[in-house]
This record gives C-alpha cells, sequence and structure tokens, in this order.
C-alpha cells in the first residue's frame, strides 16, 4: 500500500498494525440494498479519514482505483463488514470516481450507446439510447453529492457555479457539451444535462447504411461541400444537426483554411487546416464576454477560405451573410427550425435583429444570394434521425425566397416493432445549382446524385 496516500491505523506498543479478527468465521446471508448502502457510507467515511487528498488527484485513476481498493479490504475486515470480492471493486471504482471524477455519472459516460445524459435530481436520472430516453438506476447519494460534481465540471475550465451564478455552460475533458442548472432555479436540487462527444467520426456513408439518408443524398452533399456551396442544416433540438454537419466537413478540401466558431467545441474538422475559435460567457462581475459575433467578425480577418458557425441563433446571423456573400463561400452551420422555411423566418428575424434599418426584401435578396442549400434534419418517433429534406434556394418571386426540394423523405406506415417505413425520394429535377458545381468539374456527379430516370432509393 502506497503510505504517502493513505493514512495508517493506530498501532500497538509491538509496532504491528491492529486488526480485529472475528473469533469464528460465520456464513452470513448478502446484505440488503439498504444495509449495502449503509455499509458503503462506512466505508466511504473512514477511507476519506485515511487519504492525502493532494496525493489522490496527482495518481493516475488506474493506480488509484488499485490502491482504494486495496483499503477498502482492510477497511472492511478490520470493521467485519460482510463485503465481497466484486462488492469491494464496485465500492472501490465508485469512490475513485467520487474524487476524481463524475461520481455516478463516469458509468454512463464511458457506455458507447449513451447520447445524452439527463440528471433531473439526485435520485431522477434518465439517458438517451438509440434515439429513446430511458430511466437508470443510477443515483447521486443527496443533492449535495449532485452539486459537489457540478463544480467539479465548471471549476475544471474555470468557471463558478453557486446560488449567486447558478447557471453554466461547460465541456468536459472529452468534449461533451454540458449544461448547469443549480437551485434556486430549478427546485429538485440541480439538473445536468450532458450531450456526449461521439469518440467515433461519423461520416456521410455511415449515415446513409444507417438509413438517416440514401446513398444518392449523400453523394449529392459530398458535391455539395466540395463545390464550396453554403449550406444551411436546420432541425431540432438533439435532431442531429452537428453529427450531419461533421460528416459534410470531411468533404472540405484539405488545403483549405477553415475556421469554426462555436459556443462548445464540438465540431471535428479532420483537415490540417482548422483554427477552432469559442465563445466566452462573462464572469461573475459580469465583464469579459465575447459573443459569436465578436469572433465572426474576427473571422474575417483571418484570411478565412471557410467559417463554419457551429450554430446560428442571434445577431450574428447578419455577420455570417455577409460573409458568404463576400468571397467565403462553402461556409456553413446549423440553425434550430422546425423546417426549411421556418429556417429562413428565423434568419430572417436574426438579421432584423441587428439591422433593423433595412427593408425585408432587401433582407431576403441578401439570405437568396448567400445561402445555396438548407439540409433538414429530424429525430421521428421511431427514434432514427432521418434527412427529411435537402433544399436549394432558387432565388426571389417578388417579395418572397423561393425554394425547390431535391430529395425529400415519404413516410409510408409503421412496422409491429415501432419502426417508420418510407422512403428518400428525388425530385429528378436539374438543381438550379448545377451549373456552379461545373465550376469544379462536379456538375456530372451532382446530376448522377440527383439520379434522374433512377428509381427511387429506400
Amino acid at each position: 500500500m502506497n503510505t504517502h496516500l493513505f493514512g495508517r491505523r493506530p498501532v500497538e506498543a509491538g509496532g504491528r498494525d491492529l486488526v480485529v479478527v472475528p473469533e469464528e468465521p460465520a456464513e452470513v446471508a448478502p446484505p440488503e440494498r439498504a444495509e449495502l448502502d449503509e455499509i458503503k457510507e462506512r466505508i466511504r467515511t473512514e477511507l476519506m479519514t485515511r487519504i492525502n487528498p493532494i496525493a489522490a488527484a496527482r495518481m493516475p485513476a488506474f493506480q488509484l482505483r488499485a490502491e482504494v481498493a486495496q483499503i477498502v479490504g482492510e477497511i472492511a475486515s478490520e470493521t467485519r463488514l460482510q463485503l465481497n470480492e466484486r462488492e469491494e471493486n464496485v465500492l472501490a471504482a465508485e469512490l475513485v470516481d467520487d474524487m476524481v471524477g463524475l461520481g455516478p455519472l463516469e458509468a454512463l459516460l464511458s457506455d458507447g450507446d449513451v447520447t445524452d445524459i439527463l440528471v433531473n435530481g439526485p435520485s431522477d436520472i434518465y439517458i438517451e439510447r438509440q434515439g429513446k430516453l430511458e430511466k437508470t438506476r443510477i443515483r447521486f447519494r443527496d443533492a449535495t453529492h449532485l452539486v459537489n460534481v457540478a463544480q467539479r465540471i465548471a471549476s475544471a475550465i474555470g468557471r463558478r457555479i453557486d446560488e449567486a451564478s447558478p447557471m453554466v455552460d461547460a465541456r468536459l475533458a472529452d468534449g461533451s457539451r454540458v449544461n448547469i442548472v443549480l437551485p434556486p432555479i430549478v427546485l429538485n436540487g440541480g439538473c445536468i444535462s450532458i450531450r456526449k462527444f461521439a469518440r467515433r467520426v461519423i461520416t456521410l456513408d455511415d449515415m446513409a447504411e444507417n438509413g438517416n439518408l440514401s446513398p444518392s443524398m449523400a453523394r449529392f452533399l459530398e458535391v455539395a461541400a466540395r463545390a464550396r456551396f453554403n449550406i444551411i442544416v436546420s432541425g431540432g433540438t438533439g435532431s442531429g444537426k452537428t453529427t450531419l454537419l461533421n460528416a459534410i466537413s470531411r468533404m472540405i478540401d484539405p488545403f483549405e483554411r477553415i475556421i469554426t466558431i462555436e459556443d462548445a467545441v464540438e465540431l471535428r474538422l479532420q483537415q490540417p487546416h482548422v483554427v477552432q475559435m469559442e465563445t466566452r460567457a462573462a464572469n461573475i462581475e459580469g465583464v469579459g464576454a465575447i459573443p459569436q459575433r465578436e469572433l465572426v467578425r474576427n473571422a474575417l480577418r483571418m484570411r478565412p477560405d471557410r467559417i463554419i458557425l457551429g450554430e446560428v441563433r442571434g445577431v450574428e446571423a447578419f455577420d455570417m451573410l455577409q460573409a458568404m456573400n463576400t468571397g467565403h463561400d462553402g461556409s456553413m452551420s446549423t440553425i434550430h427550425a422546425n423546417s426549411p422555411r421556418d429556417a429562413l423566418y428565423r434568419l430572417e428575424n436574426m438579421v432584423m435583429m441587428t439591422a433593423s434599418n433595412l427593408l425585408l426584401r432587401a433582407i431576403r435578396m441578401q439570405i437568396a444570394s448567400a445561402v445555396h442549400l438548407i439540409v433538414h434534419v429530424e429525430r421521428m418517433r421511431d427514434g432514427l434521425r432521418r434527412v427529411m429534406s435537402i433544399s436549394e434556394i432558387v432565388g426571389m418571386e417578388g417579395d418572397i425566397i423561393t425554394m425547390r426540394d431535391i430529395f425529400t423523405y415519404e413516410y409510408a406506415g409503421e412496422t409491429n416493432l415501432g419502426l417508420l417505413q418510407g422512403k428518400f425520394v428525388s425530385s429528378r429535377l436539374q438543381p438550379y445549382l448545377a451549373k456552379r458545381a461545373g465550376l469544379f468539374g462536379l456538375e456530372r456527379r451532382l446530376l448522377e446524385a440527383v439520379g434522374v430516370g433512377q428509381d427511387d432509393e429506400r
């Protein structure tokens, strides 16, 4: 045992460790759940009196776990607590997670099938797996335990969260996005929402194989990225907008200079020449904030080939459209919207927030000339995320922006297992953007992707 990390029990005059040994071994029934929780709490309390927290924080997790497991076994033996080897190892892992990790959430973070973790209080924890929410049996010991974990998350990025500042957006070491809300804003002890960072890079081919879109749609989006179309990915919360944007961005030429702007870095671009910029919230005094609009303006001075916004949601929309209209073709962003048309309305409203003196027609003309494609994605009730449409902006017809669907998803029914049935359908019309693709030698590939004269894909 590492004596600089863990203290020793009192010793007898002869210098030997004091160990309590039962007089006669007896067969004892496994403890009930409530009794096991009480045993764990007793061991946890005793362990905390024997450790050096500073030394523990500096040790690798695997070494710390081994040492904690050893001391847990000693405490259980000394105090006649009945724990088998598996229970001792589980308790040791829990204790290590509490000391240097995120407590009971560590097991969920290491589960590759879990995409979202939603904590609605100490004993009310949900996860999303394969697009469906389910309640877990995992829990915090109490509200104080939850708050301690929340503060550890915030302090890791130099932020503060307490009653005076009860809300924070943060990022875990693996890139997962976290939102925390504590009392008095919420009444259930605290809420933590984690959008996990995907460890595996998902490509358009992967999405086609999973049924998120058709192979033809994947080829079309590949051409759109290579031909420097300005693309807006729209959809609701949790619909997979960032995942799709990541997949599209893999098609960008590796020799281009790309600048990404996000609240919390989620994009995983594979190109070598990428500059990632992140917004900063105000400090406790209410100063020091750096919003997206400032970053977009600064990015224009950094000689970018493309600018990618993780999400456009406010006054930075005006600057983004300006960038798209001034030689930064191939720029991309996501937007929260229920349909492609709603995405245009939201862009209009965002621009009006900062340029209220502009006529609505002038704003719409700017949008029509800046945006080439709107790709709309939804998470459907069977849990699968599907690209519902790929629409091109055609131009203006009077005061209205005109769009034309190139691909759509048509719902056809539902199986007995609750899976939706449908097909991805091509319009079989030559896109107006075909000439633009021709400037990059990609017109033929674009037309082949649209599949004029071919059967629809399921």
